[in-house]
């Protein structure tokens, strides 16, 4: 079930997709970006606030202010998560602005005992594409609530595609929530990857079930069109979870294997150039199975570990 769309804006034009919300895509395509990195505007009044930057790309950050209409001015600056796509342009924009930047906490924020063990013992890969210099200027905890300019935004803790991830639920005056903004853990054109020890499967499918819970009439994810059908979309992506968990289990009974002889297997139509991204998403199932007891591995746990059933 992937979405399939004409998403194709064009790159640096501001999109209006609601009343007081607006979108720019960022000219930053690749295989894991799709069209490109979506960077929110948000505000029915002078005080705006931007949701995801984007990369240190001073093009893009001229686009977003080439978009304030005169007399707004940027008054808060939201980061879903510490990723290179996302999150480096804040601390420029911020200077210019005097914005402050919000978000859980730096590339580490959030992480499971779990990965802090695995991390510190080595031996895991990952960190693709983390931005590790990010420090926002304003700690949000699950739950928050930030005011502004006619609007609130409520912060949603989502970790799993990365530990520091969250989501941002919108409502404007006294409308209920129900507008979130999911960064990268909803995708309509594709599934997130989720890479130990910055990722983590348990987790991943915790904030779907954190989600779920939550009313929404529409998702604006960080990269694709927006999910109109939202609790459709994550009942689909924790069946896909479960089968490619299913998918692994059923690899093994025919016999052992690490993460990237595992990903050939199960990963049958996956391009060759994005089998990596694969492996990683195949080791933090089998990581997440290691904590259910239902595989083991030999020796110390690193991602070359080769795995049984048990």
């Amino acid at each position: 079930m992937h979405q399939t769309d004409d998403f194709s804006p064009i790159p640096g034009r501001p999109e209006t997709l609601s009343p007081g919300v607006r979108r720019i895509l960022c000219d930053n395509p690749s295989a894991f970006t799709y069209r490109g990195t979506n960077t929110y505007l948000v505000g029915r009044g002078k005080g705006i606030a931007v949701i995801d930057p984007g990369p240190m790309d001073v093009a893009h950050q001229d686009a977003i202010l080439a978009a304030l209409a005169p007399g707004e001015e940027i008054t808060h600056i939201f980061v879903t998560h510490a990723h290179a796509d996302h999150s480096p342009l804040a601390r420029l924009l911020s200077k210019v602005t005097g914005a402050p930047v919000l978000a859980f906490g730096d590339v580490t924020a959030g992480q499971s005992e779990v990965m802090r063990d695995l991390a510190a013992q080595g031996g895991l890969g990952g960190g693709e594409g983390a931005d590790p210099d990010f420090r926002p200027g304003q700690i949000l905890a699950d739950g928050d609530v930030v005011t502004g300019d006619g609007w609130r935004m409520q912060a949603i803790w989502t970790p799993g595609h990365l530990c520091n991830h969250l989501s941002f639920d919108l409502a404007f005056g006294d409308d209920p929530y129900g507008t979130v903004f999911c960064g990268d853990h909803v995708m309509g054109w594709s599934t997130s990857i989720v890479s130990p020890p910055e990722g983590d499967l348990t987790q991943f499918m915790r904030s779907c079930e954190v989600l779920l819970d939550r009313p929404a009439q529409v998702y604006h994810p960080g990269h694709g069109a927006p999910i109109q059908d939202p609790h459709a979309r994550l009942r689909w992506l924790v069946a896909h979870r479960k089968s490619r968990e299913a998918g692994i289990l059923s690899a093994l009974e025919d016999g052992p294997g690490d993460a990237t002889g595992l990903a050939l297997r199960v990963y049958t139509d996956t391009p060759a150039q994005l089998l990596p991204a694969a492996a990683r998403n195949v080791f933090a199932h089998l990581i997440d199975l290691t904590s259910k007891n239902m595989v083991s591995h030999d020796g110390r746990l690193t991602f070359d570990s080769v795995f049984s059933r048990v």
